[in-house]
């Protein structure tokens, strides 16, 4: 962390202090939000300082996080953002764009409105400067190790291309760029985010080799055309960003070559594990209504169907808005198959399915 900014929290952390004797039984943070929107200790917050558009359909936030945050994110991890719409908080992850520690103190993602997204149009298309919104802290593996591979390759499609942003402008900050291939694709050229910078970054770096990939004129980039675009793909680590089907196909071509440990892959969708002999009765609150459930749905679908208003965000098990205490039964997380039986024990709904008969504290 800066030196301005360990020292601008040290004295914030004093006048809590302070606060705190003097605003009791109030909690400081409803006086110094009042002062400034982004000193709280309780949740991380942030500001939208603006919104810079990418492509016709994609536009960059840049975020000036408040008290808490250290800017010591990996480059490759996402964090949550939670935006009040309506009376509620909708959250969603997405990946940084930006490097670590940018001057100026602020973070950047970049969205994709989509047909069938309600909180990425909004962002994109409705979202103000000035706008107070939450944060959840940077998470999430599809980091590069230190120092990176000698030889890397980047396989991404549409806006999987977003974390990768931030991995390849944390290189040319230290103004190296090891043996890199990208192959990028998009619908069309006007589509394509970053095209600008990135066919800059291939003017620079000899090292840096840049496949444009325009589906709708070149067609899809499958994994049996690797030996022809970069037929040394066997020695160089991979990480892949896009579609499910896309990250599905290459993931099994590593395996078919015996090569699962040369890939690694983010995916933006929940991918469930398989629930297996889940179901049974899911009861919510007590006296609550009740009902069948398979290993399919989860609780927070089912509370849905049954007419409970329950409270959500991600859907994705990341923001925990969705957290309600077990009152009895068993219950799986579809991620990770893990089980949970433990009375008052916190469970996410959005990820987890009755295993047997269960009951939730609402």
């Amino acid at each position: 962390m800066p030196d301005s900014l360990i020292a601008r929290s040290r004295v914030l952390r004093n006048v809590r202090r302070v606060g705190k004797a003097l605003t009791t039984p109030l909690h400081p943070d409803d006086y110094f939000s009042l002062v400034n929107p982004l000193w709280s200790a309780r949740e991380l917050r942030g500001r939208i300082e603006r919104v810079d558009p990418v492509t016709e359909r994609a536009a960059t936030l840049v975020i000036r996080p408040g008290w808490g945050w250290t800017f010591d994110h990996q480059p490759g991890q996402y964090i949550g953002i939670g935006v009040e719409i309506g009376g509620r908080f909708h959250w969603r992850s997405y990946s940084l764009s930006s490097p670590p520690l940018v001057e100026g103190g602020t973070v950047s993602i970049t969205v994709k409105a989509m047909p069938e997204g309600f909180l990425s149009d909004h962002l994109v298309n409705g979202l103000e400067p000035g706008t107070i919104v939450r944060l959840a802290a940077p998470q999430g593996d599809f980091t590069v190790p230190e120092p990176p591979p000698a030889k890397m390759l980047f396989v991404v499609g549409g806006s999987g291309i977003t974390p990768v942003m931030s991995i390849l402008r944390t290189l040319d900050r230290r103004d190296h760029l090891p043996d890199v291939v990208l192959v990028y694709s998009a619908l069309r050229e006007s589509e394509m985010m970053f095209l600008y910078e990135l066919r800059v970054l291939a003017l620079r770096y000899p090292t840096f080799t840049f496949h444009e990939r325009f589906t709708d004129t070149d067609g899809m980039f499958t994994a049996d055309q690797l030996d022809d675009l970069v037929p040394d793909w066997r020695d160089r680590e991979t990480w892949a960003c896009g579609p499910g089907p896309m990250l599905d196909a290459f993931t099994e071509h590593y395996e078919e070559q015996g090569l699962e440990e040369n890939i690694h892959v983010e995916r933006f969708t929940l991918q469930r594990a398989d629930g297996g002999d889940a179901g049974g009765t899911a009861t919510f609150g007590a006296g609550g209504p009740t009902v069948e459930v398979d290993g399919a749905e989860t609780l927070l679908e089912a509370g849905e169907r049954a007419g409970v208003n329950m409270l959500f965000g991600c859907r994705m098990g990341i923001c925990h808005t969705c957290d309600v205490p077990l009152a009895s039964g068993r219950v799986r997380d579809l991620r990770s198959g893990d089980e949970h039986a433990e009375p008052g024990e916190y469970i996410q709904t959005c990820v987890s399915v009755a295993v047997g008969d269960c009951t939730l504290s609402l």
